[in-house]
């Protein structure tokens, strides 16, 4: 009988995937393959490992205080999910991210075996990924440490890599000699045609107390610092929150990096289990289009497209119909504020474009027009000099926070549900077609008191309308200034 406790990493920003995906709503939310979010199918595939022989304990998601509601909100989507939710206030990549959740495994007293995933990858069958992490199971209690490798298809430079021993195998299991992190091309072909290299899915099988005892031993700078952060923890409901400022000294790190790959001809041993379960990590736009529905011209598409002597091709369309003709091989994605357009092959070069944004210090690069926030989102539809428009849903029984802005005033109307507003000393209930003036300065609440969703159209105006001229007083989401 095997004590599991599925860790799903859920940090990252997905920048390769701009211009759909962006920092506040990285790629791991998005529906790019199938019709439930990549984070959703991660939980979905661990829920599946229970059987009579596996005790499957509360899945643990590590994930950025920021996308703490985002997480909330996909996991009520899902039945009979039992998960606590690791709130990191800073990143500090994977290897810290997996010792919170090692630390908190054990917390109970007890030793289970950690799946640990990333939540941005594909698989398309899930029997031979359970069968694969079955057979990672018995390594794994038996001390060893065990990675999923994938055979690759191409001598691709974007991987790491595993070299096995092939003569060694137990289980399915080889033993790990060496790793190579994003090797050059002609290394990457070596390495294919020898057969002895396999990619590194970031999927790994390993008992708590060994994750524990291996990062004290190679890096025991970020254990220590982990473990300080971790004891000041404090908890409220699902949330598991580190002390910040603890937690901010931890050194970066990846587990690769500390860990995984210093574990051959060490103490520690590790061994790798092949998964074949149509693996795809969707690492950029052409990994999209391979991981993809193809049509006749082998081309995939989504949302309202017209497509022309058109072949090997991506076109994304999510707001407006987008029409492509006469071209081979390219990627075309369609936002409510951006659109991307690059050759296939040079589809890596999307990170360039990101950091450009950065540096210009654009919001696109951050945030999509359309924000997702605890009470549900607002839709920026449009913006001139000393105004802005925007579309905003309050879920229901939700609130925005009590607050006031020192450079802007706003209108609100509704138009969907019933609205309750708070504006200094005063609290009016409005109907759909009814509307309400927030003069600049004033104290306000926007509250949604019915069990339908409420909708209104606010309209701002003033000198400033930046989202940063908000100062909270009261706030459900811990948010308070």
């Amino acid at each position: 009988m095997h004590h599991i406790t599925p860790v799903i990493l859920c940090g990252g920003s997905g920048t390769r995937l701009w211009p759909l995906s962006r920092t506040a709503f990285p790629k791991q939310f998005l529906v790019l393959s199938g019709k439930t979010t990549l984070f959703q199918q991660a939980v979905e595939r661990l829920q599946a490992l229970k059987n009579p022989f596996t005790i499957l304990n509360e899945t643990l998601i590590v994930t950025n205080e920021e996308h703490r509601f985002l997480v909330l909100d996909q996991l009520r989507e899902m039945k009979d999910v039992n998960a606590k939710l690791l709130l990191e206030p800073i990143g500090r990549n994977t290897a810290p991210a997996l010792t919170l959740a090692a630390l908190q495994a054990i917390n109970n007293k007890e030793d289970p075996i950690l799946v640990v995933t990333p939540s941005d990858q594909t698989l398309q069958d899930q029997t031979a990924f359970s069968r694969s992490l079955h057979d990672a199971f018995e390594g794994a209690s038996n001390g060893s440490v065990v990675v999923l490798g994938i055979k690759p298809t191409k001598p691709d430079t974007g991987f790491g890599y595993i070299k096995i021993n092939k003569s060694e195998e137990g289980h399915r299991a080889f033993k790990v000699l060496n790793f190579t992190e994003k090797p050059d091309l002609s290394t990457a072909e070596k390495y294919v045609e020898s057969g002895e290299y396999f990619w590194n899915s970031g999927m790994f099988v390993l008992k708590a107390s060994v994750w524990l005892k291996a990062i004290q031993h190679f890096s025991p700078d970020i254990y220590e610092a982990t473990l300080k952060a971790f004891n000041q923890k404090t908890q409220d409901a699902l949330f598991i929150r580190p002390g910040e400022d603890l937690f901010k000294a931890i050194p970066t790190n990846s587990i690769d990096y500390a860990v995984i790959e210093k574990c051959p001809q060490s103490d520690f041993e590790i061994k790798m289990i092949e998964l074949d379960a149509g693996w795809n990590d969707l690492g950029s736009w052409d990994a999209v289009w391979q991981a993809g529905d193809k049509d006749k011209n082998q081309n995939v598409v989504y949302g309202d497209t017209l497509l022309e002597n058109t072949k090997n091709s991506l076109v994304y369309a999510d707001h407006k119909l987008v029409s492509v003709a006469g071209l081979d091989n390219i990627i075309v994605i369609e936002t409510s504020d951006a659109i991307l357009v690059i050759d296939r092959n040079q589809s890596q070069e999307v990170k360039m474009i990101v950091n450009k944004l950065s540096i210009e210090k654009r919001e696109e690069k951050n945030l999509h027009r359309k924000v997702s926030r605890p009470w549900g989102w607002y839709d920026s539809i449009d913006e001139g000099e000393n105004f802005k428009v925007k579309r905003i849903q309050v879920y229901p029984g939700a609130s925005l926070s009590l607050q006031k802005h020192l450079k802007r005033a706003e209108h609100w109307v509704v138009v969907k549900g019933i609205a309750e507003v708070i504006c200094n000393d005063k609290r009016i209930i409005l109907k759909e077609n009814e509307s309400t003036y927030i003069p600049l300065g004033h104290t306000h609440r926007l509250s949604n008191p019915g069990k339908d969703e409420l909708e209104i159209i606010e309209v701002q105006s003033g000198t400033y309308l930046g989202e940063d001229d908000i100062l909270r007083f009261e706030d459900t989401y811990g948010r308070c200034d």
